[in-house]
């Protein structure tokens, strides 16, 4: 579909056709690389981006994600290969803020249509709650505090708004419109899969507001602050080990004081997640008495993961969140 097709050398293409980057599990099965299907090519930067591609594209989009399965969306580099995948794409789907490098490659790639979901949304500081005297050893001097005594320790506000099922409704309306401006042969089909999309994703949002109603502890842990959105949402509060990079450390006095804050508040779960080690939680879980189970980011989906979708995955985060709580 891209008229740009025919300009791009021979050494580009046969990268970009040797590259033959698998399409998410969810989309199509081919794995054609973006440029050369026939269909409106899109680069998505990872599973929750690709999952909204596909759902408003239906028929018409070819998904590509930069992301594959299993691979921790914070540590992915660019290739020369996916760089090539890019400029022969119709459009690129990605949340700035979440992937420098993605960031970077989308920024100086020729791609005619660019889909910040950063800018569909208002994007939020989030982090560690530091009203419990929290001091983490991966902020820097510069980290300040919001009104709520939030940590700023993530340049432009926390990326994990597909966690909060109203917020991403909000990112799929914006992406469905980019999609009927860019492609408006399929504009129809593209305004009618995306209002099926906020529906369900309404409904998702019911079903957390009914699930996590009656409820006997507000609190939860978790390894890196990547539910800030969904616990403003719900009235919860997350207390996460690390801040919202999954690879930073903790410090001592951030565990002891989790530890603390476990015993007080009547926490009885420690969560880790798919793509990243458990073995802080594990640890933690350990030195206080504590369950641990699985609250997945929904980055990616893998073998391990507690569903084949992303509204799957939110549902069993759902169950978990229930039992953790104490909701009935």
């Amino acid at each position: 579909m891209n008229v740009r097709r025919r300009h791009i050398s021979a050494v580009a293409l046969t990268a970009v056709t040797a590259l033959g980057l698998g399409t998410l599990t969810a989309c199509s099965s081919d794995s054609a690389a973006a440029g050369n299907t026939g269909a409106f090519d899109v680069v998505a930067s990872f599973y929750p981006m690709a999952f909204l591609a596909e759902r408003i594209g239906g028929e018409h989009v070819h998904v590509t994600s930069l992301t594959q399965p299993g691979q921790e969306p914070h540590d992915l580099e660019i290739s020369a290969r996916q760089t090539a995948q890019l400029e022969e794409a119709d459009a690129a789907l990605y949340l700035k803020g979440l992937q420098p490098s993605v960031d970077e490659a989308i920024g100086q790639s020729p791609v005619a249509t660019k889909i910040d979901a950063a800018e569909l949304t208002t994007l939020e500081e989030h982090g560690t709650e530091a009203g419990h005297g929290d001091e983490h050893a991966h902020e820097d001097e510069h980290a300040h505090e919001d009104e709520h005594g939030h940590d700023h320790d993530h340049e432009g506000g926390d990326p994990h708004i597909w966690l909060d099922p109203v917020k991403y409704a909000e990112v799929a309306e914006g992406v469905g419109k980019a999609f009927q401006k860019a492609d408006p042969d399929h504009a129809a089909d593209y305004r009618a899969n995306t209002a099926a999309l906020v529906k369900d994703l309404k409904a998702l949002d019911g079903k957390f507001r009914t699930g996590l109603a009656n409820r006997t502890s507000d609190v939860f842990v978790t390894t890196h602050a990547a539910f800030g959105y969904l616990a403003e949402r719900y009235g919860l509060t997350e207390e996460a080990i690390s801040g919202l990079d999954p690879d930073s450390e903790p410090s001592g006095a951030r565990v002891k004081e989790l530890q603390r804050i476990a015993k007080e508040d009547g926490v009885t779960t420690v969560f880790h997640e798919t793509l990243v080690s458990d073995k802080t939680a594990k640890t933690l879980a350990g030195d206080t008495g504590l369950r641990t189970d699985v609250l997945d980011p929904v980055e990616g989906i893998t073998d391990h993961s507690r569903g084949e979708d992303y509204f799957q995955v939110m549902e069993a985060n759902l169950t978990a969140l229930r039992t953790a709580l104490g909701a009935r």
